[in-house]
């Protein structure tokens, strides 16, 4: 009899086992397909140190925000993702996408042809330009003037190239550092004599610190402007996120975006 229950209580525990995998292979695959209530997560690398692309207002709290993490959030919303954002060095973006620490990149990132050896990219979704940013008093107005001057660029960044681009004309050091913040300190240190950034992300500088100035550097080939979404190579991501980019581009909500975090048309 003893012998006969206990098979019996074990009959009902393996049936409750199988009947809880099964919910739970049910849920996975619901949540897999966005047929559950909640949504996929995809994480977004980014390096929020890039005024207005992705950056924290201190001040207010500990949120990145920026023009790049409401386009994600307006993309992902459509294909019913939901976005959680990674914080990082930009020189680690691309290493994080290829270990599959992150889904997908967005960092104000140019999609370079060294860059698609390693990752694809959308369509480019912005275009800006270089600038050369010094103190105010430093003189410098021309890439002529940057010579034996010592200039700044942030790491693994596409104008860490632009400034090998103009040393092979002009004589200059060349100084790396992670973060634009740094870049900047170092200016007003006089550590550095100038720095090359983003033209947008220097002109919100500008409107902080007076003592900055700078010029744009004319003449920029494709390859040296414009941001795009970085995916893994081969994934299915990368189509469909430019599938909905094209059509929010086409009527007209990024550039209400643009407006919104740049103060106009670029």
């Amino acid at each position: 009899m003893k012998k006969a229950l206990s098979i019996f209580m074990i009959s009902i525990l393996i049936m409750g086992v199988l009947a809880a995998c099964g919910t739970s292979s049910k849920e996975k695959e619901e949540n897999a397909s966005g047929n559950g209530e909640e949504k996929k997560v995809l994480t977004m690398g980014t390096s929020a140190d890039y005024p207005p692309f992705e950056y924290v207002e201190t001040a207010k709290s500990d949120e990145i925000i920026g023009f790049d993490i409401d386009l994600a959030n307006l993309i992902a919303g459509e294909l019913g993702y939901k976005v959680e954002v990674k914080d990082m060095d930009f020189n680690g973006l691309i290493g994080a996408i290829q270990a599959d620490r992150v889904d997908f990149v967005m960092a104000g990132m140019t999609p370079t042809e060294e860059r698609k050896k390693s990752v694809d990219f959308t369509d480019v979704y912005y275009t800006a330009k270089h600038m050369i940013v010094s103190a105010k008093d430093s003189n410098i107005k021309s890439i002529e003037d940057l010579k034996d001057k010592t200039v700044g660029v942030q790491l693994a960044s596409i104008q860490e190239g632009k400034a090998e681009e103009i040393g092979e004309t002009v004589k200059i050091k060349v100084e790396k550092r992670t973060r634009i913040p740094e870049l900047i300190q170092e200016i007003k240190a006089g550590r550095i004599d100038a720095a090359i950034i983003e033209d947008t992300v220097a002109e919100g500088y500008f409107k902080n610190d007076k003592d900055l100035s700078g010029f744009t550097i004319e003449e920029e080939s494709e390859e040296d402007a414009g941001s795009a979404i970085a995916f893994p190579k081969g994934s299915k991501l990368t189509d469909e996120f430019n599938k909905v980019l094209k059509e929010k581009m086409e009527n007209g909500e990024v550039e209400k975006l643009v407006v919104k975090w740049f103060g106009g048309e670029k």
